[in-house]
């Protein structure tokens, strides 16, 4: 009986340029499970009907961010209300900013499935050690879905996604100018954040680009309404960190079943000087952003379609949009 069944995306960055990266990990995984590769949505369904019939312990992933809440969603629809499996990120993306955030073992795809495979097997006598975070649902309240736009994950979107990051305005844009630099890489990504700060100090063509603000207004689910305006983005995460060891969601846990809401509305040049204080997980200076741990909000622009990020993906969908609290997952972390 399969205990681990591992989700491979041939498309993530990672594993495009390794293209032998599906064959070490069915080597390594041997009779302890199953590995099968999902190049589309309704593979991806696919695999999903057939582990959940194996009834799988633990389900890894490799591929990045936007391979983990892809996956995550397609396996939410297809156990409809039963406990997911365990989920183990095994890091085969571009961008592994959600293992970052729970303190998840930094290594390579194959290294980190042989140390599940080890604490699998012990785990009679020594319990998998995991963590639980929410998932937020992205839900276009306009009914017509998502479309893709940029590059993520390689895999198109569902009408309700479910991931742990989303934000529009300048989150959108720097991961946009992200992937315009070439194949992604960490170096990409830092020499992208240095240029954008450079190009807001001199107030350059890039930082227009990257920063174009979001203009619109939220309502919460208490009733307070932020008012229409521009923001620079607004935001969520039921983790802290966003990329980059950059922590702005320090509240994801302050309320149980909410995320950290931000509607950042200073300048570019004010959001450069408060990135110390989002690095060391501070609230931003007074002025600069309203915040708040909902469980739902609704996002209204004011020009259509609205461009957002979710898990690494870009989309684009008719507003509003609803984020809200999804189901819980529990992350292996402990191998």
């Amino acid at each position: 009986m399969p205990g681990i069944g591992v989700v491979f995306n041939p498309k993530s960055g990672r594993n495009v340029r390794d293209p032998r990266a599906a064959g070490r990990l069915a080597r390594a995984l041997g009779d302890h499970g199953v590995v099968r590769a999902a190049r589309s949505i309704d593979e991806l369904y696919a695999v999903a009907e057939d582990f959940r019939r194996l009834d799988i312990d633990v389900l890894g992933i490799s591929g990045g961010d936007g391979t983990n809440g892809v996956t995550i969603t397609g396996f939410i629809d297809v156990y409809q209300g039963s406990a997911l499996p365990r989920i183990a990120f095994l890091r085969g993306g571009t961008m592994n900013t959600v293992a970052n955030s729970v303190g998840v073992r930094r290594g390579r795809p194959e290294g980190l499935l042989g140390r599940l495979i080890h604490a699998y097997a012990r785990r009679a006598t020594e319990p998998l050690v995991d963590v639980e975070r929410h998932v937020m649902r992205i839900r276009p309240l306009s009914g017509n879905g998502a479309a893709k736009v940029e590059r993520g994950s390689g895999l198109p979107p569902r009408a309700d996604s479910y991931a742990f990051l989303f934000g529009t305005g300048v989150v959108y844009g720097f991961l946009a100018e992200y992937y315009r630099g070439g194949p992604p890489t960490p170096a990409i990504a830092a020499r992208t954040l240095l240029r954008g700060v450079g190009s807001a100090l001199v107030r350059g063509e890039m930082v227009r680009r990257m920063a174009e603000p979001f203009r619109g207004s939220v309502e919460l689910d208490d009733g307070t309404r932020w008012e229409e305006q521009e923001f620079l983005s607004v935001a969520a995460g039921t983790i802290d960190q966003i990329g980059l060891n950059f922590r702005p969601f320090y509240r994801f846990g302050d309320r149980p079943g909410a995320f950290h809401l931000l509607g950042i509305s200073t300048t570019p040049l004010g959001f450069v000087r408060q990135l110390p204080r989002i690095w060391r997980a501070e609230p931003m200076a007074p002025g600069h952003t309203l915040e708040a741990t909902p469980t739902r909000a609704v996002i209204h622009g004011t020009r259509d379609p609205v461009r957002f990020m979710i898990d690494g993906d870009l989309q684009e969908a008719p507003g509003p949009l609803e984020v809200s609290t999804g189901p819980r997952v529990r992350i292996v972390v402990g191998t």
